[in-house]
């Protein structure tokens, strides 16, 4: 029987338990995923300490590994590699998970009966396979980015969805009715995932791309979409800040607020949500600044 990587996790609480308003560990840690492509999560049974992250490959798995106890010190959580017999636990997992609506907009893989169902009554369907990795509409900070850009008339818009990830932003983006749309990643395997994601939605064009931001020369956009984290946020600030006339920014959360805000001076906050502790914020261009760039990769 064939083994798959993982990378068994241990929380010294639940990982569901909340404190407040501040996420709990197990949203801490989905959060810090988004950055990885991971065939599935086994979360075991409720108040469980140990997670199971499956992922496609032993080198995708030993790196996650690194990066994320780099991005999660503090937390107390303790990673350790392993090999999973395949009992295919990871498909019966990826095909437990449904649609979610948020708004006009249904995100759902295409197993669910949402899948068969296209664009009735108002409703925007976009199918995502939730192998492909996060992005799926089951995390707060997706759900934030979906509903802010349903707050835009995005009709012939042009759109940057930064850090794609599967795609279902820009997707999103294009079923709203934007003319253009560029999604990015510096993650060839997410940019993979994305291009699988546009395969199931025909009818859309988007162009995807591998690309480093901080290296990019892109054309100017209407809107910029990025939902990373906080710490990303505030050190790609300047170069998001080039690039278009309004920014949705996620990913951060509520005590970073100030931070990541104070990182974009002169813009202003049009609109703020929150959810589980996540945040998100649209900003507009100051109106005596002008958007510079380049051409597309």
């Amino acid at each position: 029987m064939a083994n798959t990587p993982a990378l068994e996790v241990f929380f010294p609480t639940d990982p569901e338990a909340a404190s407040g308003d501040e996420p709990s560990s197990g949203d801490l840690l989905q959060a810090a995923l988004m950055d990885f492509v991971v065939v599935a999560i086994d979360q075991g049974a409720p108040g469980s300490t140990r997670w199971r992250i499956f992922f496609a490959d032993a080198a995708a798995r030993d790196h996650a590994a690194l990066a994320l106890a780099e991005a999660t010190v503090g937390a107390d959580l303790q990673y350790s590699p392993c090999e999973v017999a395949d009992e295919g636990w990871a498909a019966r997992s990826q095909a437990s998970l449904t649609a979610i609506r948020v708004g006009r907009i249904v995100v759902t893989p295409p197993w669910d009966a949402a899948a068969t169902t296209r664009d009735t009554d108002g409703t925007l369907t976009i199918v995502v396979l939730p192998s492909m990795g996060f992005g799926t509409g089951h995390h707060a900070t997706t759900r934030l980015c979906l509903q802010a850009l349903q707050d835009l008339d995005l009709q012939g818009a042009s759109v940057l969805d930064v850090g794609t990830g599967s795609g279902v932003l820009a997707l999103a983006a294009r079923r709203l009715g934007a003319a253009q749309v560029l999604g990015i990643d510096d993650d060839p395997d997410a940019i993979t995932a994305a291009r699988d994601s546009l395969a199931l939605n025909p009818g859309l064009d988007i162009t995807l791309g591998v690309v480093d931001l901080r290296q990019a020369q892109l054309r100017p956009a209407d809107v910029v979409t990025a939902n990373l984290t906080g710490g990303l946020l505030i050190a790609a600030a300047a170069t998001l800040m080039r690039f278009g006339h309004r920014l949705i920014l996620s990913g951060f959360l509520a005590h970073e607020r100030t931070d990541v805000l104070a990182a974009f001076p002169g813009w202003a906050v049009e609109r703020e949500a929150e959810e589980d502790g996540w945040c998100t914020a649209t900003l507009r261009r100051p109106a005596d600044t002008t958007v510079t760039g380049g051409a597309r990769p």
